[in-house]
């Protein structure tokens, strides 16, 4: 809100709530080893370099495979060689340099290329080298040289080895897993701890600029907000009615429809302190003008997730970020006034995460698209900002990470 239309309003709105999520994963492959033996001989011939019994592997005078010199089981020779069934070479006949190809010198399982995978330098069983299981890479997926796809050389969800990602180059690594959409998900293994210093803000006031404007209000009692130099904030309150404490874009009371910014996200990670009265949000929050909107992407409460919207209409779902959303649409009034000018009542939308969480990207743009196909149609967007709100209580909500983005 600007400061000179800031008033906000008590809806009537009670709510009740329950779970659901989801995360996606990528897995990755792995190579194929070489075993070579210890370079046994057979009386009287050893086969050529390379347990590939090719030109060269002719057996030398008195080459003919002697005593236990004929190919046991499997082994297949060329000039001079007898084929038999097994690939073992008389006794001592081991795979190594001037062996004869012992247990394990045929091409074993995964010796062979897999579907798909074609073999380059190295691949081939040559100096003893043989491609062991896993020496092939899936399907489209050619092996480099050394015949193995490394670790991480797939891609997670939004990025599949083929389209849109290449094993090798490109390929995303361990970590490297995509949410809904390709867009690279956040790491919530650790959260980190709150920037030093800050401003801190009381009373009905705003400022700051770019994905770092922020608002504070209530309708009563005492609340503050503590702002930093990057996307991180706190809010606390002490039973001050209506209380909003909110970070990120404000693009002032004429705004444009929400496509002209481009894709629009959010990445937060919060704790929460205390309690939040008879209603609390956490999550996204804004305003569009022509019609006049008042939304929330609901991701936590102070009180049970999932909740109803209120006297509201169920419009639909939306899977986004790894869980389902409930959308909800309905009319409300207020006794301060909206962001439009002139305006006593307006239309709330509203996006419900199914399971709460704390940490965690929000893909605001495919919320306004999920509503849109729902017949919710919003205006001219004059803010997507980071919120809490509460309906009384006591308590305070820490941001380390607070960041909007839309490009």
């Amino acid at each position: 809100m600007t400061s000179s239309t800031v008033a906000r309003r008590v809806s009537s709105l009670t709510f009740v709530l329950a779970p659901a999520i989801a995360l996606v994963l990528a897995a990755g492959c792995s190579g194929g080893a070489v075993t070579e033996g210890a370079g046994g001989s057979s009386s009287g011939g050893t086969t050529g370099n390379g347990g590939t019994t090719t030109s060269g592997g002719t057996t030398g005078t008195g080459g003919s495979t002697a005593k236990g010199g004929t190919t046991g089981s499997g082994g297949t020779t060329t000039s001079g060689g007898t084929t038999g069934n097994g690939g073992t070479t008389g006794s001592g006949g081991s795979t190594a340099k001037g062996g004869t190809t012992g247990t394990g010198g045929s091409t074993a399982n995964g010796g062979t290329t897999g579907t798909g995978a074609t073999t380059s330098s190295g691949g081939t069983a040559s100096s003893g080298g043989i491609t062991g299981s896993g020496g092939t890479t899936g399907t489209g997926g050619a092996t480099a040289k050394g015949g193995t796809s490394g670790v991480g050389g797939m891609t997670g969800r939004g990025g599949v080895t083929g389209t849109g990602g290449q094993t090798g180059a490109g390929g995303a690594g361990a970590g490297g897993s995509t949410t809904d959409g390709g867009t690279p998900a956040m790491d919530c293994t650790t959260i980190p701890a709150m920037p030093t210093g800050g401003t801190s803000h009381s009373g009905n006031s705003q400022g700051g600029t770019g994905n770092l404007a922020w608002q504070i209000w209530s309708n009563h009692g005492s609340g503050t907000m503590t702002t930093f130099s990057t996307p991180a904030f706190s809010a606390a309150w002490n039973n001050s009615g209506d209380y909003l404490g909110r970070l990120g874009f404000e693009w002032g009371n004429s705004g444009k429809a929400y496509t002209s910014y481009g894709t629009i996200a959010a990445q937060l990670a919060f704790k929460k302190t205390g309690s939040g009265g008879g209603f609390s949000y956490i999550g996204i929050y804004g305003w569009s003008t022509n019609p006049c909107v008042e939304y929330y992407i609901i991701d936590d409460s102070f009180g049970t997730m999932p909740f109803n919207a209120y006297n509201a209409t169920l419009k639909g779902t939306v899977s986004s970020d790894g869980e389902n959303y409930k959308l909800f649409s309905n009319n409300t009034t207020g006794t301060g006034g909206s962001r439009c000018s002139g305006v006593s009542s307006w239309l709330q939308f509203w996006s419900i995460r199914q399971k709460a969480r704390q940490c965690g990207q929000i893909s605001i743009t495919q919320h306004f698209d999920a509503w849109k196909a729902a017949g919710m149609t919003l205006g001219n967007m004059l803010e997507a900002k980071i919120l809490v709100e509460t309906g009384g209580g006591s308590g305070s909500v820490d941001f380390p990470i607070a960041n909007v983005t839309a490009k």
